[in-house]
């Protein structure tokens, strides 16, 4: 992280704040050893994860009100971890995965600066058969459906880690393929509802998008 710059911000959740080091902004790249060009992540996309968007913190907020006792949690795709930071600070039983390599630094970056217990974390794509995840009680994601081939990706790599019984959160800032991943999800067993979040005065700007709800 050595010539990237950084920026410093707090998230509040009622009397909870959630310490974040990230990106200054989406301009940022770093990758000397060609890491994330091997993996396939552009120089275009590469800062990507390491900006808290609005579609994470409406999940974070959402999370923050859902009821997570005894249940085992993933955070797909998760960038700056915004939720699985807030669920770890709550000492929910959460994991955290994706597939950028620069990810896991900033994590652990930020689970020190909240003074917090190690996040569980693995590398990986969707598109793996080889990861050691396991099987989850509720599986959790923001902005993840930027491609119409990520619905069927992101819906097989559910599938291979939900639980018999399971719920599945996914917030989409609107990018017009709820419905298409929706009709997947239902062809696995699972129920499905599209809301609006019920208040989003904590954003800058206003939310266009849907909070997904998945349940079998």
């Amino acid at each position: 992280m050595t010539n990237l710059r950084l920026s410093y911000q707090t998230v509040e959740f009622g009397e909870t704040d959630i310490h974040l080091c990230t990106l200054r902004n989406n301009q940022e790249f770093y990758d000397p050893d060609l890491i994330a060009e091997k993996l396939g992540i552009s120089s275009a996309t590469w800062p990507i994860f390491g900006i808290v968007w609005p579609s994470g913190i409406v999940l974070a907020h959402f999370m923050n009100q859902f009821n997570t006792r005894a249940k085992r949690i993933l955070e797909v795709g998760c960038g700056m971890a915004l939720s699985s930071l807030l669920l770890n600070k709550k000492q929910v039983d959460i994991t955290a995965t994706d597939y950028h390599p620069e990810v896991q630094g900033f994590l652990a970056r930020n689970v020190a600066l909240n003074g917090d217990t190690a996040i569980p974390f693995e590398q990986t794509d969707w598109a793996s058969q080889n990861d050691t995840l396991g099987k989850f009680d509720i599986i959790i994601g923001s902005d993840l459906l930027y491609e119409d081939e990520h619905i069927e990706l992101l819906g097989n790599f559910i599938e291979n880690h939900a639980n018999p019984a399971c719920e599945v959160i996914i917030v989409d800032p609107g990018r017009g393929r709820k419905s298409k991943l929706s009709r997947f999800m239902e062809n696995h067993g699972f129920t499905s509802s599209h809301s609006k979040p019920d208040n989003v005065d904590y954003l800058a700007v206003p939310f266009k998008g849907y909070i997904l709800q998945f349940k079998r």
